[in-house]
C-alpha cells in the first residue's frame, strides 16, 4: 500500500512526504498538484472521522483553527511570491475522499478569465494529473516557505 492509499495513516507513521507540519487536530500538507502554486490540504489526524460533525466540539474548533493557520500561511507565502496572488479559497467538501479534509486554494489574477471567479473544480480534469504541475523537487523552496510560515503563525 502506498502512502496515497492511506494518507492519514501514513501521516501518523511519518511516511507521507506531503506533510508540512503536524497541527493540533490534523496535518498541513502541500498538495499533490501545484497548478495553482501553494495549494495545500489539511487532513484530520483521526482516520475514521468523515465529517466535521464527527469531531467533538473542542476538536472541531481546533481543526477549524488549523485550517485558519494553514490558510493564512498560504495567503502570506503566495502573496509574497506572486504579485498576481488574489485570495485563498477554503473548502471542506468530502465528496470523493471519505475522511475529513480541507482544501486551501490560492487564487491568482493570471488564471483563465472563465475560471478565476469560479470554483477550482471547474478546471479541466487533465490539470489534476498533469506531470508538468505535479508536486516535485522544484517545489522544495515553496514547501520550506509554507512550513516556516506555519511555524511563525503558531508562535
Amino acid at each position: 500500500m502506498t502512502w496515497k492509499a492511506d494518507r492519514i495513516g501514513s501521516s501518523l507513521r511519518g511516511e507521507n512526504p506531503t506533510v508540512l507540519r503536524r497541527l493540533s487536530a490534523g496535518f498541513a500538507n502541500i498538495g499533490d498538484v501545484q497548478f495553482l502554486p501553494g495549494y495545500c490540504v489539511l487532513l484530520v489526524d483521526t482516520p475514521e472521522v468523515q465529517r466535521l460533525t464527527d469531531l467533538p466540539r473542542d476538536r472541531r474548533a481546533r481543526f477549524l483553527a488549523d485550517m485558519d493557520v494553514l490558510g493564512e500561511a498560504v495567503e502570506r507565502v503566495c502573496g509574497r511570491r506572486d504579485p498576481a496572488f488574489r485570495r485563498v479559497n477554503l473548502e471542506i467538501l468530502g465528496n470523493t475522499d471519505p475522511y475529513l479534509h480541507a482544501h486551501v486554494w490560492p487564487r491568482y489574477d493570471w488564471e483563465p478569465s472563465d475560471i478565476v471567479g469560479r470554483p477550482v473544480w471547474l478546471y479541466p480534469v487533465e490539470r489534476w494529473s498533469d506531470p508538468a504541475t505535479a508536486l516535485g523537487a522544484e517545489h522544495d523552496e515553496l514547501r520550506a516557505e509554507l512550513t516556516a510560515e506555519i511555524d511563525l503563525l503558531r508562535g
